[in-house]
């Protein structure tokens, strides 16, 4: 029998140990002017702690005043009504000025312009196109195309939409994320970051993704884009920050003891950050966590920063938008709701809040928009009338009788946000002081239940996501207990199913747990959608680039290539220079540019660049040398001796011989020596892999991985040198066969993420290779057209090319780069967003060689 205990519908209205964060109770105490403090934690000690911080740092009440007054006290403007669920997200809009964009539950997204002379705002546009409740919104800035900029919204259907200012339905829908999009950032150049329950955030350029940023463990909750280019920020459910660069996570930062809800962006170098353990951090991009700031007793869902200053503005689960200037708590405004969603600060400083009763209200510091007495007394009356439930607020458990009674309300209080309770009549109410106005506001009656609805609120966190329902099911007396989270836009049915599925349970309770889910959420229902369960912290698998067909390449003598002695970790087989120079690493020559300005002739790149030269002679009798050295069971005998000095001899040579099964295998027993003697042979493996026969051998679908893992052993940072450089060569050698050009597409995100971590290291024969490889990715990029291929190229580059110094790799990846964003105006775009055309731009003044600075100004005449 599958037997359920469930609580009452009360307790699934939070997370188990989501109670309130730090609750503290005001009580008289023995003397005039003296209050007693009670804290309940659910996190113990340190929460305890963290609250006995804020307290010593809340300011006596003159100097709240002094602070209120110089920034000025804000008062309700205007309520914005016109949603019919929770208010999810707000954001400034760009057109009408002072206007702003609203999300909500209700699936709609909605424009608001102020209302001319009046102190209200009139809805001017109302955009649908979501299947589920819409969760956040961004205004992407204005551009040729769209001079009032475009409108993004996310959504629990995974998509994110882009509406226009002249049309209801979208411009076009972004689908790629595989779980409700929850946060959006905009940049430069129209790009578009993501963030996503699948655990992952997205770049996105016009309707194109770019990139898939990976690393969390969880929800990713916000983003944000930074003011310098390439770099972006995502917080998450696993408690961390990332900082971003060019698609690369830079930096982790540490600190939060719960999921990260909201960032906000106060300079090039510093941001601010709120989480669910009540706290607001300041950070610096270098990692350091500058100021803590405590005030907030529950979650705290958004934060905004004030135009041209650092003051910021805060908003949670604990009823409250809380106003912060100079790292202080200066005013706090409670809601009638329990869940204050988001807020945004518009141009001229009024605050826009948007909450889980549906009501968007407005504050401002200015008088002449501030609302009038009456509405503002409506206002109270409703805040005055809400339900408070002690175990959501910072009130903490009490005993009414020994509540003083209204008599209590005249002595003032100490501190901006103080609250007080009193019994009146057999009620418990709470008030709330405001230094400004010196006087205590009620804000509330105290309750046992939440005066949020699940329906309203859909505040239930587990793993790191979002619900209105989560049940506790029992499988029989003595089995154990499983976890059923449930959103009133889920099918009841597939949820069910998906449940059973997870948790192996037999598939005769489908209509049973189904049945359970309808009598406990009395049906309600958004609407049906084909969302199913998926769990924030695993996702549903990691990011998998497309595969690209391989093209015919015809290996034929390159500009870059040249010949020297044979000495590995030297530049002795590095290619020539593409000037008409002598390349100093190799001896050799190559041609001259004639006229760049009247001739690209070098980008876009056609054909692989390989590593072809070599001295076989000195490469055989170091590895006969080192074969003495070799452990028994692997050393060659005279017969595999002249087995790969054969092989060698076919694949250097001109010949018409096809490489023996005999060759291949012993070439295979000689690169898995020991590393420090494998050089030699590895040298012989990046020379026989541009036969068609040996690359269709190593390269072909049924040894292909294994050939690739073992390469990619020789990439680790602390390897031997040598071998670090063979086997980048032997990779970009890789491409002259159609077998190679598969194997190197298809495995080109694992590929790439090693190969880069050798940017670090001082060979310049290293970064050489690197930015080869590169190149060649970029040749079959610009051939397939594939552009988050191109993406993760382009970061590529951005991220070497900051550390590299020697100018011939200099000169590939400028090569590298003009390949991929040659005909391709959405490659140039993130190219420019990534801020690419700075870091390239001191090159076009490179004397020597004259090839950098003449590919460098053919790459910035394309930015």
């Amino acid at each position: 029998m599958l037997g359920y205990a469930v609580s009452t519908p009360s307790i699934f209205s939070r997370p188990p140990g989501a109670e309130a964060r730090h609750l503290l109770m005001t009580v008289s105490g023995g003397g005039e002017g003296c209050c007693c403090c009670v804290r309940v934690s659910p996190y113990g000690t340190s929460a305890a702690r963290r609250l006995s911080r804020a307290e010593a740092r809340v300011p006596a009440a003159g100097r709240a005043a002094a602070m209120a007054s110089a920034g000025g006290t804000y008062r309700l403007r205007c309520s914005v009504v016109g949603h019919e669920l929770d208010v999810r997200g707000v954001s400034q809009g760009l057109f009408p000025p002072g206007g702003f964009v609203s999300v909500s539950r209700d699936r709609t997204a909605r424009l608001w312009g102020p209302d001319g002379p009046n102190r209200g705002f009139t809805e001017m546009h109302c955009m649908s196109g979501h299947s589920n409740f819409v969760s956040c919104v961004c205004i992407i800035p204005s551009s040729d195309i769209y001079p009032r900029g475009l409108i993004a919204t996310g959504g629990n259907d995974h998509n994110i939409c882009i509406f226009t200012l002249d049309d209801t339905a979208p411009l076009y829908v972004l689908k790629g994320h595989k779980n409700t999009v929850c946060s959006l950032s905009s940049g430069k150049f129209g790009t578009l970051l993501s963030g996503s329950w699948d655990t992952t955030a997205k770049v996105w350029l016009n309707d194109k993704c770019m990139m898939t940023l990976q690393g969390h463990t969880a929800a990713v909750w916000t983003v944000k884009i930074l003011p310098e280019q390439g770099l972006m920020l995502t917080g998450s459910a696993d408690k961390t920050i990332k900082l971003w660069k060019a698609g690369r996570c830079e930096r982790t930062f540490a600190g939060h003891e719960d999921c990260v809800r909201g960032l906000a962006i106060l300079s090039d170098t510093e941001f601010l950050s709120c989480a669910n353990d009540a706290s607001i951090r300041r950070w610096q991009i270098s990692g350091e966590c500058l100021q803590i700031y405590y005030g907030h007793t529950n979650y705290i869902y958004s934060i905004s920063v004030f135009p041209h200053c650092k003051d910021f503005v805060t908003t949670g689960e604990d009823r409250s938008l809380r106003i912060w200037k100079r790292g202080e708590c200066a005013q706090i405004i409670r809601f009638p709701a329990q869940s204050v969603w988001s807020c945004c600060v518009l141009d001229n400083g009024d605050i826009v809040v948007g909450a889980s009763d549906g009501i968007i209200r407005v504050f401002t510091v200015s008088l002449e928009r501030t609302a009038s007495a009456e509405e503002i007394q409506a206002f109270e009356n409703e805040l005055s009338q809400a339900t408070i439930d002690p175990k959501t607020s910072d009130l903490g458990d009490m005993n009414a009788d020994d509540l003083p009674g209204r008599e209590h309300l005249k002595e003032p209080g100490t501190r901006e946000g103080q609250t007080r309770l009193i019994r009146d009549n057999g009620k418990v109410e709470a008030y709330q002081w405001s230094v400004s106005e010196g006087r205590w506001i009620k804000i509330g009656e105290v309750v046992g239940s939440s005066g949020a609805t699940q329906q309203t609120s859909g505040r239930v966190l587990f793993e790191g996501k979002e619900y209105d329902y989560v049940f506790t099911i029992d499988v029989n007396e003595n089995g154990p207990s499983y976890k059923l989270p449930y959103n009133i836009s889920d099918d009841p049915w597939l949820t069910a199913y998906n449940f059973l599925q997870k948790n192996d349970l037999n598939a005769m309770f489908l209509d049973q747990v189904a049945k359970f889910i309808i009598d406990n959420t009395k049906g309600q229902m958004l609407g049906n959608t084909d969302t199913g369960f998926s769990d924030p912290f695993t996702g549903s698998g990691r990011y998998v680039p497309g595969s690209s067909s391989g093209s015919n390449a015809v290996p034929a003598p390159d500009p870059f290539t040249g010949a020297g002695r044979y000495v590995p970790g030297s530049a002795s087989n590095v290619v020539a220079s593409l000037s008409g120079v002598v390349d100093p690493f190799t001896g050799r020559g190559a041609y001259q540019a004639t006229d760049a300005k009247a001739e690209n002739i070098y980008f876009p790149k056609k054909e692989a660049v390989t590593f072809d030269q070599a001295n076989p002679t000195q490469i055989l009798g170091k590895l006969k040398e080192l074969n003495g050295s070799a452990p028994e069971e692997q050393k060659l005998t005279e017969d595999d001796l002249i087995l790969l000095e054969k092989l060698l001899f076919v694949t250097c040579n001109t010949s018409f011989e096809t490489p023996t099964a005999q060759q291949l295998q012993t070439l295979w027993k000689a690169i898995n020596w020991p590393e420090d003697i494998v050089f030699p042979a590895l040298d012989i493996l990046r020379l026989s892999i541009r036969h068609p026969s040996v690359n269709e051998n190593f390269c072909s679908e049924k040894d292909s991985i294994r050939f690739s893992s073992h390469l990619l052993k020789f990439l680790s940072h602390n390897g031997k040198q040598a071998n670090q450089l063979l086997a980048l060569r032997t990779l970009c050698n890789c491409f002259v066969s159609q077998a190679g050009q598969r194997l190197m597409m298809s495995q080109r995100d694992t590929i790439m993420s090693h190969a880069i971590e050798l940017k670090l290291g001082g060979n310049k024969n290293i970064h050489i290779a690197l930015a080869t490889l590169t190149l060649n990715y970029a040749v079959w990029l610009h051939k397939v057209n594939n552009i988050e291929g191109k993406a993760q190229c382009l970061s590529v580059i951005s991220t070497v090319i900051e550390v590299v110094q020697d100018l011939e790799a200099i000169f590939r990846l400028l090569v590298a780069l003009g390949t991929l964003i040659s005909d391709d105006t959405n490659a140039v775009q993130l190219a420019k967003s990534l801020g690419v055309d700075s870091q390239i731009k001191k090159y076009a003044s490179v004397s020597e060689p004259a090839k950098v600075s003449e590919c460098c100004k053919l790459v910035l005449n394309l930015l």
